[in-house]
């Protein structure tokens, strides 16, 4: 069974952060799981191919945004909201308005 590797919140990199965090896709990933959450990858797709979605999903991990758990064969994905506003206090709340308002 795979496992992933997510870094501590010492590790949390705000350059890695906001860069995880700008492309659009992966905004609407995070958007989505702000809503409910955990989530399995499958109704985060949106149409993308696995490859594609399995390289965000990475780019979201190492920065520390969100936090991928195996259970059984789905994929779990939670935000990693509590660990990141002790890190960067207010940051995800502001991207998230901000990405609202467009």
């Amino acid at each position: 069974m795979k496992q992933y590797e997510h870094p501590l919140i010492e590790a949390f990199d705000l350059t890695a952060v906001l860069h995880a965090l700008s492309d659009p896709y992966r905004l609407s990933v995070v958007q989505k799981l702000a809503e409910a959450q955990p989530q399995p990858c499958g109704p985060l797709q949106a149409g993308r191919p696995k490859s594609s979605v399995s390289h965000h999903f990475m780019v979201l991990r190492r920065a520390g945004v969100v936090r991928t758990e195996v259970v059984g064969a789905l994929h779990m994905n939670s935000l990693r909201d509590v660990e990141l506003e002790q890190r960067f206090p207010g940051l995800l709340a502001a991207v998230l308005k901000a990405a609202r308002s467009e």
